[in-house]
């Protein structure tokens, strides 16, 4: 009840502000093409089908994206199309049916973790202090249907398990969930690693009593987790992946060396148990784990030493360049400092803080519990210094840790009367939100005379209405910038060359080319592609980057108003940033 509660009050949070996360996709392509992606899955495109037809060069290109997350969406829309009868209205509730609940069941994990590293005392805490980490976090805003919300719950179930299971069925529950979020994206690689660590070590430390909650059954809670990855690893991947490409390794989705690995270390920790000869002491169990773990990476190295290299290594420089290096959520930390250090307090400032006083609890209370949030904890904040996308993880299990050290100060406080206990909770519940460092952060940067930084607006084409001219047109290939593609296409009937998505290497590629190269460049690609229109956004940033970069280039002459006589500009009102250039056949 009170994780729907807090999923309800930041639905009203938004409404209140007018839904601006429909209003504009301030800069939420994924969202957009998801869209776009379950527009065509409805419309009839096969479910092994991940081709983006309307993307890139002609044929398309193939998507890295899980159906297990269009799946449902397009459930809801298709329910809800069905009784009001208008498929806009369907993806329209289906905006709100999907972040809402999702919302709910997170925080309703959040607040369980936080009674299993704590006590009673910190489920008040957790409730104010994770919903907010929630609703500021952005991910359940209604519209977000990205993957990212998705694996931020299905962690925070496997975490759940893990911390307040003890036995067969809640390792079964937690490898259920690592197999999901893996089968759903890359990213949680590291959050599978550290379950499948935690299940190991429960393995090693055996079967052991504990007083206040009853036996921890390590060896069937590790056996259960080996069962549940493994078998549910081989479930999504039968479902996700068609026959043809079940022998074709693709580091970047969940293929063959994802699930072969999932199931050889699955399996192998469940064998392990299922032996009792090897169970019999600890230096037996630590052996077989070793083993175990040097099988497991020998093979990966043998048999998928490609997927061992940097995830974007081989990406072409001049994407690396003028789109990778600018995604916000692939920034370094020492980027996001040197940038723009208020939005760095608002990423770090919780996390190293929690880091902090959970290790001092752990040191005065040491519970297993408190140490698998450590490890989670540790491991998102890791991979938030290497990608800004760690985020999404560090600050919801920050807030756990911040809780329970508000919860142990309640519990306290109500315990003594020292007059000074009571500033010195309120000073702990403070610092315990992230948007008190957020607040804080823009308010020491006003006072020292900085300025401010740049704010999305209308002019950067991010509101839907932005679109209605260039839908009125008949259907075509449009030459924008790679931040137009997924609105473009989720906006209007028509197809595009670039996209922000690394797989669209050479759409993206032909689009760089056409605008930073010669007007006469740029026609030879648009009549190579069969490109009706030309879309021009002065306002967007990337628009900027490549004006900059070429100021002698095919987009910087038409910022400036030099169009070549083979483009016609089309009527404009003043209200409309979009402009649009149809191209003249040649004759």
């Amino acid at each position: 009840m009170l994780g729907l509660a807090g999923a309800l009050l930041a639905l009203g949070l938004h409404a209140l502000a007018g839904f601006p996360t429909l209003a504009a996709a301030n800069g939420d392509n994924d969202s957009l093409l998801r869209v776009v992606e379950i527009r065509d899955l409805i419309g009839g495109q096969a479910w092994f089908d991940l081709h983006q037809y309307r993307m890139g060069p002609p044929g398309g290109f193939v998507m890295h994206w899980s159906r297990l997350v269009d799946a449902p969406i397009a459930a809801i829309i298709l329910v809800a199309s069905t009784i009001t009868g208008k498929l806009a209205t369907g993806e329209a509730v289906a905006l709100f049916a999907w972040t809402t609940p999702l919302m709910a069941a997170a925080l309703t994990l959040l607040l369980r973790i936080a009674r299993g590293v704590g006590d009673d005392w910190a489920v008040m805490p957790a409730f104010i202090i994770c919903a907010a980490a929630l609703h500021f976090s952005g991910v359940f805003a209604p519209g977000d249907i990205d993957h990212h919300n998705v694996q931020l719950t299905l962690c925070l179930a496997a975490i759940t398990a893990l911390v307040i299971g003890r036995s067969y069925l809640a390792g079964i529950a937690a490898g259920v969930a690592c197999a999901t979020m893996l089968a759903v994206g890359m990213e949680t690689l590291p959050y599978v690693a550290v379950a499948g660590l935690t299940a190991a070590v429960a393995y090693l430390l055996g079967d052991r009593p504990e007083v206040a909650k009853g036996p921890v059954k390590g060896s069937a809670k590790a056996a259960g987790f080996g069962i549940g990855l493994a078998g549910a690893g081989l479930a999504v991947f039968v479902a996700t992946v068609p026959a043809s490409d079940w022998l074709s390794p693709h580091c970047d989705a969940y293929s063959i060396p994802q699930f072969s690995v999932a199931a050889i270390s699955g399996i192998g920790l469940a064998a392990a148990t299922a032996f009792p000869a090897l169970g019999r002491s600890f230096a037996s169990r630590l052996t077989t784990l070793l083993a175990l773990a040097v099988a497991v990476a020998a093979f990966a190295v043998a048999a998928f030493p490609q997927c061992l290299a940097a995830p974007y290594a081989g990406l072409d420089p001049r994407l690396q360049q003028f789109w990778l290096n600018l995604v916000t959520e692939a920034q370094p930390f020492w980027r996001v400092l040197s940038d723009n250090w208020v939005k760095a307090a608002g990423f770090y400032v919780t996390p190293v803080l929690a880091l902090i006083v959970l290790g001092q609890r752990l040191r005065r209370r040491s519970n297993a519990a408190g140490w698998i949030l450590l490890a989670f904890l540790t491991a998102a904040f890791a991979v938030s210094l290497w990608q800004v996308r760690g985020v999404t993880f560090s600050l919801p299990l920050a807030a756990i840790a911040l809780a329970v050290w508000v919860g142990d100060w309640r519990h306290r406080t109500a315990l003594t009367s020292d007059r000074y206990s009571l500033p010195r909770m309120a000073l702990v519940w403070l610092v315990s939100l992230n948007v008190t460092w957020s607040v804080a952060a823009h308010a020491a940067s006003a006072a020292w005379g900085e300025a401010a930084p740049a704010v999305l607006q209308s002019s950067s084409c991010e509101r839907a209405a932005d679109y209605a001219r260039l839908a009125a047109q008949s259907p075509t290939t449009v030459l924008a910038i790679s931040n137009l593609g997924a609105p473009i296409l989720a906006r209007s009937p028509h197809r595009v060359l670039a996209g922000p998505y690394h797989r669209n290497v050479t759409g993206n590629l032909l689009a760089l080319d056409a605008f930073m190269g010669t007007a006469a460049q740029a026609r030879t690609t648009i009549e190579s592609n069969r490109i009706g229109l030309v879309a021009l956004c002065r306002g967007n940033a990337e628009t900027a980057l490549l004006t900059a970069a070429a100021p002698a280039g095919f987009l910087a002459a038409l910022t400036r108003g030099e169009s070549p006589d083979w483009l016609e500009k089309l009527p404009q009102a003043a209200s409309e940033p979009l402009e649009i250039y149809r191209v003249r056949p040649q004759l």
